[in-house]
């Protein structure tokens, strides 16, 4: 009988995964000791400038692309690299159509963080005038610099099956550990959007 070996980049991304999770535990531990120490009141006061809405909107888009990576993966795993029909027919995408949507929607999710930046330090909000500052732009901008970070590896993919002459098993599994490593962003990013977010809103109310 055959033995069938684990997919060596597969169980590499996921050790590597493994460290990453860990850092970004690192992060809310920070967020919550610093929240402690500060007090509800003095979180409350800083919080007060973040724009809800826009955050809301933002993390849509972010869920939204992994599901459109996910998409892209379904394609990947059928070795269908490019629609076989009409752009408007989304039934007949290939991995590279849906993987430059995902692309497409992960820089817009760091265009928006980029502008709700501009506006909280037009609202007086740095990250040298207060601990809450230092703590939201840490947590938040290391994610960001991941999610760049995936942008990045979208277009190694695209290119890569751009650049062969067959869509094979290499080309699929570049697609499938890239996935991972996106769905893995998109889930910090909920946890972080809870707790920066939701539970800050909830404590202005």
């Amino acid at each position: 009988m055959a033995v069938t070996r684990p997919n060596t980049l597969s169980v590499g991304v996921m050790v590597w995964l493994s460290s990453e999770l860990m850092f970004f535990a690192g992060l809310f531990a920070m967020y919550f000791t610093h929240r402690s120490v500060a007090g509800p009141e003095a979180w409350a006061e800083h919080s007060s400038v973040l724009n809800f809405p826009f955050a809301l909107g933002n993390t849509t888009i972010l869920v939204l692309s992994s599901v459109t990576c996910q998409m892209g993966v379904f394609a990947a795993e059928r070795f269908q690299a490019r629609r076989t029909g009409s752009l408007l027919n989304v039934a007949r995408w290939g991995m590279q159509e849906w993987y430059t949507l995902t692309f497409l929607m992960g820089a817009v999710f760091v265009a928006g963080q980029v502008t709700e930046y501009a506006e909280l330090i037009q609202h007086g909000l740095t990250i040298s005038n207060s601990t809450y500052g230092s703590v939201f732009y840490i947590t938040t901008g290391f994610h960001a610099l991941h999610v760049i970070g995936g942008l990045i590896a979208f277009l190694y993919v695209l290119a890569s099956s751009f650049a062969a002459r067959r869509f094979g098993h290499l080309e699929a599994g570049r697609a499938v550990v890239t996935s991972y490593y996106w769905h893995f962003v998109d889930v910090v990013w909920i946890g972080l959007f809870f707790v920066i977010y939701v539970l800050d809103y909830a404590l202005v109310q």
